[in-house]
């Protein structure tokens, strides 16, 4: 933090009266970011909401600004950047924050497009007809994706037309006070379709017991650690890997008949799918690090950190997320919902 402050007093032209402009304005936005977590139970919604708003792109701004002066320090190490580049240059501090400010406009307007990905599946398991299921995962529905951006997505479900819809966790994001204020529940009342989920590990840094109120409330089934089945699909949701408790995946799958998916939020561990025998597992979480470069992190991190995958006779598909954490702003990620069709081979 120290780091890049220094950074934007020594660019700001001028004397001590703008630069301590420049840095007190970085600060304050900061403070907003921060104050819209720590202050979310203590104050109206409205607040808020606006805290979010205008705090929660201070992150990505960072991120930029930090790697930009990294890379210009390394220049000027290496001789390859003037030094008067980095001092009281109005010029580089102008193109540095437009550009930055372009980022984050344009990454803004790509979090509101949905991506629709879809998958048709052919199998010899017994399935009563061809069925239409809808994935979503990590909607983190509150403070920053509120009803109106809920009411939307409902729109889409509705119009795939799915016999089953199926949400891979993280569905309220952290503290259920804005949807039990707002009456989230009513707009998840207009799907017609039979709803499960499973908890992610925001339900879990909000309450877990919270969460389960809200989807009896909501009409959705949750899974936890626990089979549903329905017209020959065989439906497994497991408890995120937060609870160190939860059951094994084995356990779970044992005994399973016919087409089984399923949902575990965290996409650790794909082999288990494969060892259990599940035809085709839909995971979250990882949002694909939401902004580049953090999505070279989870591409490392994880076997697979989004999308399309195969281990032997196990499909899977690693969302990115419907909704999003913190800022609303997708920069080489996407926003997403797949929509799976399973189709009987003998159809």
């Amino acid at each position: 933090m120290a780091y890049v402050i220094w950074h934007l007093w020594r660019l700001t032209p001028g004397g001590w009266i703008p630069k301590l402009t420049v840095a007190l304005l970085f600060l304050l936005w900061m403070v907003a970011a921060f104050a819209s977590m720590g202050l979310r139970s203590r104050v109206p919604i409205p607040t808020i909401t606006a805290l979010y708003e205008v705090g929660h792109p201070w992150m990505i701004a960072y991120l930029y600004l930090l790697i930009a002066f990294v890379l210009a320090d390394i220049g000027a190490l290496a001789g390859l950047l003037p030094q008067n580049w980095l001092s009281g240059n109005g010029y580089t501090m102008a193109g540095l924050l437009g550009i930055i400010s372009l980022v984050l406009l344009a990454g803004g307007i790509h979090y509101k497009h949905k991506y629709r990905e879809e998958l048709t599946i052919h199998t010899e398991k017994a399935l009563s007809r061809p069925l239409t299921v809808f994935l979503a995962s990590d909607l983190h529905l509150g403070y920053g994706n509120r009803k109106p951006e809920l009411s939307r997505w409902v729109d889409l479900i509705n119009a795939e037309k799915p016999d089953l819809v199926l949400f891979g966790g993280d569905v309220i994001d952290i503290q259920l006070r804005p949807l039990e204020e707002g009456n989230y529940a009513s707009e998840f009342a207009r799907i017609s379709a039979p709803i499960y989920t499973v908890l992610g590990n925001h339900e879990y840094i909000g309450r877990e017991a919270d969460a389960e109120k809200f989807f009896a409330e909501a009409g959705i089934t949750l899974l936890r650690d626990s089979v549903a089945y329905f017209e020959g699909l065989t439906l497994i949701g497991r408890d995120d890997r937060i609870n160190r408790g939860r059951k094994a995946l084995s356990q779970l799958a044992g005994g399973a008949e016919g087409y089984t998916i399923l949902l575990d939020h965290q996409p650790y561990h794909l082999e288990e799918a494969e060892e259990a025998g599940i035809d085709f597992q839909f995971s979250g979480h990882t949002h694909r690090g939401q902004v580049w470069p953090i999505s070279w992190l989870t591409d490392a991190m994880y076997e697979k950190s989004w999308g399309h995958h195969r281990r032997g006779n196990t499909r899977y598909y690693v969302s990115s997320g419907l909704g999003i954490w913190g800022p609303k702003i997708r920069i080489g990620t996407r926003s997403e919902y797949l929509v799976l069709h399973l189709v009987p081979e003998s159809d």
